[in-house]
């Protein structure tokens, strides 16, 4: 009995090529769930930016509100997170002279995390 691997037979190749082989898979199978985690990841920021933050603010361009961009270049992580959820108590100390901000306190660790961490991936690189 002989088992077709990729076109060739696995019963006719040696004991190191088969293992070449199965570290391959190994490395193509731990990259795809690495890859599946960073787009996963993304996907959830983007799917709070699209239900809450869209109306107002957009990805690098001035909306109503400053872009992503301009708040990644000039806010630290906490900031963004204390603007998020109480803006009316922060808007004075991050320097706005008025706050139409609404408070998303209704967002989950997870929710917060990803918009955050999107937000942040606008940052200018260096």
């Amino acid at each position: 009995m002989h088992v077709p691997f990729g076109g060739m037979h696995i019963l006719n190749k040696s004991k190191e090529q088969i293992m070449k082989y199965q570290k391959f898979f190994i490395c193509a199978i731990i990259l795809q769930v690495f890859l599946l985690d960073v787009y996963a990841k993304d996907s959830e920021g983007v799917h709070v930016f699209k239900g809450y933050c869209w109306g107002c603010h957009h990805q690098t361009a001035q909306a109503f509100g400053p872009s992503f961009r301009s708040i990644a270049n000039k806010r630290k992580k906490d900031e963004i997170i204390s603007q998020i959820i109480d803006p009316k108590d922060t808007y004075k100390h991050l320097g706005y002279r008025i706050n139409s901000m609404p408070a998303f306190n209704d967002l989950n660790q997870k929710q917060l995390r990803a918009i955050v961490n999107y937000i942040l991936s606008f940052k200018d690189k260096k």
